[in-house]
Parts: C-alpha cells; sequence; structure tokens
C-alpha cells in the first residue's frame, strides 16, 4: 500500500478525525508493523489532552498494538525478526539505550522511554513505525484482540503480581475489577493465591467469582474493607487496580505485617497514608510500572497456557472517536479495541 489510514487528533482535546497518510519506511534499528488491532487505554487520554510534557500534534495515540512485522529497517534481521511475525507493542515501545536505568538493565524505568503515542505516532492506525527493542512475539493461541490489551493491561496487573512479594497460597487482594482488575483477578487466581476481589456492590460478587476469586469484599457494605481483609488473615498484597485513591488507602490496614500495597490505578490524588500505619508492622507502598517488551512476552505466553484472555468491545477504526468516548464515560466493558476493519 502506498497510504495509509489513521485516526488523529489535531489539537489538545479535540475529536478524532481518520487521515491518510504516506506509508514511512523505517529506519535503522525499525521495523514497520500492520496494525490488526490496537486496544484504548486510559492513559491516552494524557497524550489526547497534553497533559504530559512534549507531545505534539497531530498525535496518533495508541500503546496496545497488535500486528504482524511489514518491513523490516536495517539491522533488525540480526535480531531474530522476519517479515511476517506476529508482534506486540505495549506502553514499552523502546528505550534508549545509554542512561542509567538501561545501562543497569532496568530498561522500564529508561529516562527516555519511548511509548507510543507520545514518542511517535501509536496504533491508532493501519501501520506504525517501532523500534525493534519494543517487540514481543505474540503465541499463536492469542488473536490480535487479546493480545493488544494484554501489551498494557495485561502486563501491567501480571507484572504486578509476579514481582510482588506474594507467594502460592498467600492472600492476595485486588482492587477494582475493571478494565485492569478484572484481568489481575485471572491472574491472581492462576498463580495460586487466595484471590480477593474487591468493588463497589454485592451485584458484583457472581461476577467476581466467575473471574476466579475465592473471596468477595463490598467496598459499601457496613464492614470496613480493612477489617473485611484482616478477618480473613490479611492480604499479603493488595493490587490497586481502581483509579482511587481513597480506596487504596483503606486497603492499607487490611494488609498483613510486611504486606504491600502495589499501585497500578493512575491518579493524581495523593494516598492518605501516614507513617505509623507502615513502621510498626513493616508494610510497604509502591508504584509498578508496564514492562518490557520481554514481559509482555512472558505476560502473553502466561495468558495463552492458562486461557486467559482480556475482555474487549470491538470497534473499526473508523469509529476511534466513539470508541474512545466509550472508554472515557466508563461504559467499557472492559477494553476498548480498534480494528482496521
Amino acid at each position: 500500500m502506498s497510504t495509509y489510514r489513521a485516526a488523529q487528533v489535531a489539537t489538545a482535546g479535540g475529536p478524532f478525525e481518520i487521515v491518510e497518510r504516506e506509508v514511512p519506511q523505517p529506519g535503522p534499528g525499525h521495523v514497520r508493523v500492520a496494525v490488526d488491532a490496537c486496544g484504548i487505554c486510559h492513559s491516552d487520554a494524557a497524550f489526547v489532552n497534553a497533559l504530559l510534557p512534549g507531545v505534539r500534534f497531530p498525535l496518533v495515540p495508541g500503546h496496545e498494538i497488535a500486528g504482524r512485522i511489514e518491513e523490516l529497517g536495517e539491522g533488525t534481521q540480526s535480531r531474530g525478526w522476519q517479515v511476517g511475525d506476529r508482534v506486540a507493542v505495549g506502553w514499552f515501545g523502546g528505550s534508549c539505550g545509554h542512561c542509567r536505568r538501561c545501562r543497569q538493565g532496568d530498561f522500564i524505568v529508561c529516562e527516555n522511554l519511548k511509548v507510543p503515542g507520545w514518542a511517535y505516532d501509536g496504533g491508532f492506525a493501519e501501520a506504525v513505525i517501532a523500534p525493534a527493542d519494543a517487540l514481543a512475539g505474540i503465541p499463536d493461541a492469542l488473536a490480535p484482540t487479546d493480545a493488544g490489551p494484554l501489551a498494557c493491561a495485561g502486563v501491567t496487573t501480571y507484572n504486578g503480581l509476579r514481582r510482588s512479594s506474594a507467594r502460592p497460597g498467600d492472600l492476595v487482594a485486588v482492587l477494582g475489577i475493571g478494565g485492569l482488575g478484572h484481568l489481575g483477578v485471572k491472574y491472581a487466581a492462576a498463580m495460586g493465591f487466595e484471590t480477593v476481589a474487591i468493588a463497589r456492590g454485592a451485584a458484583k460478587a457472581d461476577f467476581a467469582k466467575q473471574l476466579g476469586a475465592h473471596h468477595y469484599i463490598d467496598s459499601t457494605a457496613d464492614t470496613t474493607v480493612a477489617d473485611a481483609l484482616q478477618s480473613l488473615g490479611g492480604a499479603k498484597v493488595v493490587l490497586a487496580t481502581a483509579a482511587n485513591s481513597d480506596a487504596a488507602t483503606a486497603t492499607v490496614e487490611g494488609l498483613s505485617p510486611r504486606g504491600e500495597l502495589v499501585v497500578i490505578g493512575a491518579t493524581a490524588e495523593p494516598l492518605g497514608v501516614s507513617p505509623n500505619q507502615l513502621l510498626m508492622s513493616g508494610k510497604i507502598i509502591r508504584g509498578h510500572p508496564s514492562g518490557t517488551a520481554q514481559d509482555v512476552q512472558d505476560t502473553m505466553a502466561f495468558s495463552a497456557l492458562h486461557g486467559i484472555r482480556p475482555m474487549t468491545e470491538i470497534m473499526p477504526l473508523d469509529q476511534a472517536d466513539e470508541a474512545y468516548q466509550k472508554m472515557m464515560s466508563g461504559t467499557a466493558r472492559f477494553r476498548m479495541v480498534l480494528t482496521p476493519r
């Protein structure tokens, strides 16, 4: 093809429009990916609304990309990639390789991290140019509409749990069972944790059990979330997927000694935790970033092995604005995914 379609935002906070662009050629160390699917993440709003430094317009967001390598740039064949390989690109869209964090091998906190839709055009398009170090191989068992969301929402929850201090048999709670949380519950159960789902309202209990939760806590009930967790023995880990600082704060007293609150739900509101709540029992609060391309590949392999798939709503690229607004309104169940047709 000589041109391709992309869904772009021309100005900060503006609507999506479909445009035709010339097909770009991948430079050294890059590949062109024909996009088969791209998830819509709430983090895309930070780019669309210019809430982060360095955002440029017109902007094509999208960092939950699944597709096929269409053309190889110079130097990429030596890395083992071939035309036709099925690949995913997530929040980790490449690293600089020379900052201190990269030299220490901690690429996900690269000081010059390349996020698709921020550092370069993202996957709300029929094609994308991406650095080769951002590519994760997609297992044959995964459809592109599943692989895309796993490259961000999936790896964030999976990595948050596997890099926590919890071990099989430990009590692990997942706060929120929405776009991130429904995957968190599935992963926690598959990892062998005694899994607790925490959400608002008694009506979600059956859904939580369907996801694999062993226990359900209604955060609106008379019993506090902390007391409910302590009645189960105290949580070794709470994975806070809900972007609600008050809700995350309410779980801290429900942690066991040396328990961890792992925060992955992004919000600007501060947590209301005092040092006294942490000191005597050695509790930990930490943020967890997404994951490297290898972490994405690990996530997809684990998902394929255990039959874990995101719950998605699929819409064509032409309806990018409608799909984005549905995500922003909170009515998506649970990950919106765009496809070229």
